[in-house]
């Protein structure tokens, strides 16, 4: 056990100088810069109300159930898509 932490610990102390300072990724709207993440996730949320709103209109609504599991997990896939695309 203590040989198996004694190899690991100069890999993880040499992790911590790899991470680096870079620039934070946040956008100024209106003189308040705001994290590029809340951006993402207020568009996920959007996106996730209009694709409701779609599958209602289309009476398949029913089809997506759980409907508690599946709406937070598309805000979140469609969130993280966001930041990907233009954020990365």
């Amino acid at each position: 056990m203590i040989t198996q932490f004694s190899k690991l610990l100069p890999i993880c102390v040499l992790m911590l100088f790899a991470a680096g300072c870079s620039r934070a990724p946040s956008i100024n709207v209106a003189g308040s810069f705001l994290p590029s993440w809340m951006l993402c996730l207020g568009l996920g949320v959007l996106v996730s109300g209009f694709t409701r709103w779609q599958l209602m209109q289309r009476k398949l609504e029913h089809r997506a159930m759980p409907l508690v599991v599946f709406y937070p997990s598309l805000v979140v896939a469609t969130a993280c898509l966001l930041w990907l695309l233009f954020f990365r």
